[in-house]
């Protein structure tokens, strides 16, 4: 068995952490909908805005499955109610607001100044609810000189430094592992400062804006580059596999064609690695006895490495660095996720059975809770498949009002 099985809708939902709090998300792709979707998970009702007939471009965005939706719009949408509403329109603009006056947060990641444009800003939105925390994730954020230019994730991992850092040191520079790690960094960084500014408007009662750029959630992750580059002028280049700072910390191939990531981060590490290498006298030889000396060597040193891995199959290589408490992984491909005992056991992949698109395994929820956990109750719904739900039930419109509103295209 390599997956967990979905949680009961009806227990997750009224033990979850954040059971009570009401979410509008109308952002699309990725970003900030990925920190709505945190939420979901943790049991905030989040009502997915979406422009009639349209849609989140999400749904059209990767693999796509019987239902009309992408794997990733089913996956990433998880939890969420959608709601159909046109915000440019002024019967959509003052639906919202209605929305907005019974609603905690509000996830956005348009261009910046779209708000505005609509006659939704700031402003408008903290007048209608002042306890409103607003999050607004766009690619260079809401001031700046380049505030208004159009931006992706592949754009931000550019701009922020570490598409500069990613690939070999001979090679253009590579995308480092997905165009969308801006965005899924960036909505994390969403998802927590929303928790912040709730625990600060029980203090105030106020709420806030957050302003999220996808260039700096991709900056703050690069360690040291700032600071290196400031104090010695240093600028760290591509180095493939490599980590600059500390040798031997790199990918070594071995003889089943298979490849393993080892990570020795200090001396005592490299100590008992030499030991399991049955070179002890490494760890005394000033050579190669210090992080800075291997540093200096690092060919040599990861030549060592490798020819000593690559003298035996990946499983061998693993149980040897494990009795020998030396940090070493398998470079992973996702079939091979899929059946890894761990993966298993810890209930990482989970399969959802979908009314529309059958049984999808997805990434289960992270981080987990002993007390109040997440979960997810359904996948990524139908366009407007709550629209009237909501309309009805949270602001009180009738049938008839809202088939008004539909003609209109408002919904």
């Amino acid at each position: 068995m390599t997956s967990a099985e979905a949680t009961n809708p009806v227990e997750a939902a009224s033990e979850a952490a954040l059971a009570g709090l009401r979410v509008l998300d109308i952002g699309t792709f990725i970003a900030a909908p990925y920190a709505a979707t945190i939420m979901a998970e943790f049991g905030a009702e989040v009502l997915k805005i979406e422009l009639p007939k349209i849609g989140d471009h999400a749904r059209r965005l990767g693999t796509q499955t019987e239902c009309g939706d992408t794997l990733v719009w089913l996956s990433e949408a998880r939890n969420k109610k959608s709601v159909c509403l046109d915000l440019r329109t002024p019967e959509g603009a003052e639906l919202f607001k209605d929305l907005v006056r019974i609603s905690d947060v509000v996830c956005e990641n348009f261009q910046a100044g779209t708000l505005e444009r609509w006659g939704l800003g700031w402003d408008v939105l903290s007048e209608v609810n002042p306890k409103l925390i607003l999050l607004r994730v766009s690619g260079y954020g809401q001031t700046g000189p380049y505030a208004n230019r159009p931006c992706f994730g592949r754009i931000a991992n550019a701009f922020g430094g570490i598409s500069f850092l990613s690939g070999e040191p001979d090679r253009p520079p590579a995308q480092p592992g997905s165009a969308t790690l801006a965005d899924y960094m960036a909505g994390l960084y969403g998802a927590l400062a929303v928790q912040m500014a709730l625990q600060a408007r029980h203090r105030t009662g106020k709420g806030q804006v957050i302003d999220m750029a996808l260039y700096e959630a991709i900056f703050r992750i690069l360690d040291e580059v700032a600071p290196a580059y400031d104090r010695f002028g240093f600028v760290r280049r591509r180095e493939g596999a490599e980590t600059p700072i500390v040798v031997p910390h790199s990918h070594y191939p071995t003889s089943d064609d298979r490849w393993v990531a080892i990570a020795c981060t200090n001396d005592k590490i490299f100590g008992r690695l030499a030991d399991v290498m049955g070179r002890p006298e490494l760890k005394e030889d000033p050579r190669y006895a210090t992080n800075k000396a291997r540093i200096e060597r690092r060919g040599e040193v990861n030549g060592m490495v490798a020819d000593w891995t690559g003298s035996m199959p990946r499983d061998e290589v693993l149980a040897r660095c494990s009795g020998a408490e030396v940090p070493c992984g398998p470079v992973y491909g996702i079939d091979e996720i899929f059946t890894d005992p761990h993966y298993a056991a810890r209930g990482n992949i989970l399969r959802v059975a979908d009314p529309r698109a059958g049984e999808v395994a997805i990434p289960n929820v992270i981080p987990r809770m002993s007390g109040t956990p997440g979960a997810v109750r359904w996948l990524g719904p139908a366009l407007g498949a709550h629209t009237d739900e909501v309309l009805r039930d949270l602001l009180g419109l009738d049938a008839a009002r809202i088939e008004e509103l539909r003609g209109k295209g408002a919904i």
